[in-house]
């Protein structure tokens, strides 16, 4: 199991960052989405948990397949989503990522928030704090970030530098906001981002053709249904009463080679002369 943890210091109290990151999340998801593809919110909700209290849950579907390096398209499906499930109860918010087409494949994010530089070495005071793990800071200021270049291992460090960016970024839009305000922004903002990419995950159009018997049917039920036969379709077939062509006339007649052939073709001459233009 790989273990990070990422430092990020923000130039904010954090009872400010509770409202920027409601704001940042909602907007940020707008504006990656588009037809087909983006985040679809499937849940929000109030949830109580009996140890941490009252906070909020969200599930997510993010469709993203043409953000994917070219070499991951290769290999996965043309259609498929990676689910987020959150529980947010500030400042402490745990995040898990599964994907639809990898069901082994997982990745769990505990978030906590507090007000110091980034200096606590002991923040997490669970089993966490005991394993061996890689600490990054993040400078939101001053990282760059890669335009066309792909790292496995810095995915999830690039991810967090944009967002925190774009929290501070878009300050002047959401720093007199109420948490009753910001809500309501999250909420019209996600019926948007919903009717943006569609109010059903892509799909493949399917005509509609009688279904054959399952013998002659290999393909899922979901699949057209197409006939097996050996036969080849009918405009593909040679009618049966037309002569096949023969590769050569039955006699070749060779011409006499005393004899000049005059061509006359548009816009030039032939002779025994060199070529010159024809005066139109």
């Amino acid at each position: 199991m790989l273990l990070k943890e990422y430092r990020i210091c923000m130039p904010l109290t954090v009872d400010e960052y509770k409202i920027g990151q409601l704001y940042m999340i909602s907007k940020h998801s707008h504006e990656q989405s588009d037809r087909g593809e983006g985040v679809e919110v499937v849940q929000n909700e109030p949830f109580e948990d009996p140890h941490h209290g009252n906070g909020q849950f969200t599930e997510k579907r993010v469709y993203l397949n043409s953000k994917l390096p070219s070499w991951a398209r290769a290999v996965v499906p043309k259609i498929f989503y990676v689910t987020e499930k959150a529980w947010n109860y500030y400042p402490y918010t745990i995040t898990e990522y599964t994907c639809s087409f990898l069901p082994k494949f997982s990745i769990h994010i505990e978030t906590k928030y507090e007000d110091n530089k980034g200096s606590n070495d002991s923040i997490f005071d669970n089993e966490a704090k005991d394993l061996e793990r890689e600490v990054c800071f993040i400078d939101i200021a001053c990282d760059e970030i890669p335009e066309r270049y792909y790292k496995e291992s810095e995915v999830v460090r690039d991810i967090l530098l944009i967002g925190h960016r774009q929290a501070f970024a878009w300050v002047d839009e959401w720093y007199d906001m109420t948490m009753d305000e910001v809500r309501e922004f999250e909420r019209a903002t996600q019926e948007a981002t919903n009717k943006k990419i569609g109010a059903f995950p892509p799909a493949i159009s399917i005509s509609s053709v009688p279904l054959l018997p399952s013998s002659v049917r290999s393909a899922p039920s979901s699949a057209p249904s197409t006939p097996l036969s050996t036969d080849a379709p009918e405009f593909l077939s040679v009618p049966k009463d037309r002569p096949r062509k023969k590769s050569a006339p039955e006699t070749l007649t060779l011409p006499d080679p005393e004899t000049k052939t005059t061509l006359n073709l548009p816009g030039m001459h032939s002779s025994d002369k060199p070529c010159q233009p024809k005066s139109e």
